[in-house]
């Protein structure tokens, strides 16, 4: 067993998340949870991402504050993951002290190892509003996909890396007017120099973050921007850019070790080096495609440029697209659904297992409320509710909810220890492997190998005639509900805590030794009831 770091993209609050953004928080918080129920030491950090052009904008057309806006959807977000089940050891913000501290001081070190230059540069400048036009105050075509309504930092569409200046027909978002070239002054980190070692680095990853990250590389590393002439963000603390705050995305994702280190300050002495400077420590990454280039290229070029010897990120695990009615979940589109409207609808426990069976993994997820009706109908309800109901009432009415003896073990029985046992296998070894998807099937298969074992045997007609075999049958039932349950913590933890209340236990164990319950234990008869119930959903 050894350390962990899991980390999720922080998500941008400059409006309420959409189930395309919440999936990765969900995954980051059901991966931690995994590897802590496997006996391993994982930190989980996560946070919003609160600075840049965005929130300005938005704070513009409302007529408020950026932090009056961004203290409302901090709040608002804490409350929404709270309803999710969502409880990683530290969901912090970019505008905290710590947060802004570290990349003050990171990148004062990047600069004195000879990663941080200042050049001038040409910036596009709204004449009708009087300012400079970084980032997403500008909207215009995508110089490589064509897309009409790519941002000034990045194309939504095919992913790249962009400049305001490399927009076609570029416009500003504030009053639509189009801008005009002036020069300015930047600071900028010098990753063409990291070509070499980047290179080397991406080699390791994943299929789909390789192709893509190796792309850019081949196609020539450009210097990137630290710098932008927008007000809301942490101050420049380069000498003589007091007028400068640094570019949003090249301090939110320096959250992963500030989150750390408030972690560390919050009463954990030692963490931060622990972790990020141990050569054993594993990390995990779960973002969106969109998201690859800063983890895959950026992040990695900024630590080993900070020569502090943090760790590279081991896994980055990126997801396709969610699609809703064939469009992109996108808060800037306002496609998709949203926090507040899926918990109307129903349980947030459901909508995380809904979203952990549909992580598009190896492809774009076409999301519809009818698959969504039918995953909670048929998969929770029909399946894994139904035959842990089944069995607990049985335990309950029938032998006074106390766990028979396995008294006459049968090659039936055998061969379904041997399917239930291989299948928590390769759910464990899944999850490993960060096939998370397939690991959340293997739970739903144990459910129907459970149900068919149980009609199969027929433990109600055996226990009138064969009340020996009717013992063994539903013993062998009730650790099929422990392991169950173990799988199930992760993926719904409020749901498996009521389980482990019905079943009197304090916690699900990952051995793969059959009996977990010993005969003879009693369980809770007064709280055995079904753990789910069927939604109709009028969308579906």
């Amino acid at each position: 067993m050894g350390k962990w770091m899991v980390f999720s993209a922080w998500p941008y609050i400059n409006s309420e998340p959409h189930l395309g953004t919440l999936l990765h928080l969900i995954t980051a918080d059901y991966y931690a949870r995994f590897l802590k129920g496997v006996g391993e030491e994982a930190i989980s950090v996560s946070g919003s991402d609160e600075h840049g052009t965005p929130i300005e904008v938005e704070a513009m057309k409302q007529g408020r504050k950026p932090v009056e806006l961004t203290d409302e959807m901090h709040k608002k977000v804490l409350e929404l993951l709270k309803q999710f089940s969502v409880e990683l050891d530290n969901y912090s913000r970019t505008d905290n002290e710590v947060h802004k501290e570290f990349v003050r001081d990171f990148y004062l070190r990047l600069e004195q190892e000879g990663y941080v230059f200042k050049q001038q540069t040409i910036q596009l400048y709204c004449e009708h509003d009087k300012i400079f036009l970084p980032d997403r105050f500008v909207v215009g075509k995508c110089p490589f996909c064509g897309y009409e309504r790519a941002r000034g930092d990045q194309c939504e569409n095919c992913g790249r890396l962009l400049e305001p200046t490399m927009l076609i027909d570029p416009k500003c978002v504030l009053c639509g007017n189009t801008p005009v070239k002036r020069q300015t002054y930047h600071w900028f980190f010098d990753l063409p120099r990291l070509s070499d070692k980047l290179r080397a680095f991406v080699a390791g990853l994943p299929e789909n973050v390789r192709f893509f990250s190796m792309n850019m590389i081949n196609e020539g590393l450009k210097p990137r921007s630290i710098t932008r002439d927008n007000k809301w963000g942490i101050k420049s603390p380069f000498p003589g850019s007091e007028d400068k705050t640094i570019y949003v995305w090249m301090e939110a994702i320096l959250g992963y070790l500030s989150g750390v280190k408030e972690l560390e300050l919050g009463g954990r002495p030692g963490l931060f080096e622990e972790y990020w400077k141990s050569p054993d420590t594993k990390s995990v990454y779960f973002i969106g495609k969109d998201n690859i280039p800063f983890h895959s290229i950026i992040l990695p070029g900024l630590l080993i440029a900070s020569n502090a010897g943090y760790s590279l990120p081991t896994y980055i695990s990126s997801t396709e697209f969610f699609l809703f009615g064939q469009l992109k979940f996108s808060k800037s589109q306002h496609v998709g659904v949203w926090a507040s409207e899926a918990l109307q609808i129903a349980d947030g426990e459901y909508w995380r297992y809904a979203l952990l069976s549909l992580r598009p993994e190896r492809g774009d997820s076409n999301f519809s409320w009818a698959d969504f009706q039918k995953i909670i109908n048929n998969d929770l309800n029909d399946t894994i509710g139904n035959f842990i109901n089944r069995v607990l009432k049985f335990v309950s009415e029938k032998f006074d909810g106390v766990v028979p003896e396995q008294r006459q073990l049968t090659t039936d029985d055998k061969e379904f220890i041997s399917k239930i046992t291989s299948k928590k296998r390769e759910y464990i070894d899944l999850n490993y492997s960060l096939k998370i998807k397939d690991a959340v099937k293997a739970f739903l298969e144990s459910g129907y190998i459970g149900n068919e074992y149980l009609s199969g045997q027929k433990p109600w007609d055996l226990i009138k005639r064969d009340y020996d075999r009717a013992c063994t049958v539903i013993y062998n039932s009730v650790q099929t509900v422990n392991h169950l349950g173990f799988m199930m913590s992760p993926i719904m933890p409020v749901k498996s805590a009521g389980l482990l209340k019905q079943l009197n236990i304090s916690k699900f164990t990952a051995e793969l030794k059959w009996e977990a319950i010993n005969p003879g234990h009693k369980i809770n008869r007064n709280d055995v009831s079904p753990l789910f119930s069927k939604i109709k959903i009028k969308k579906a």
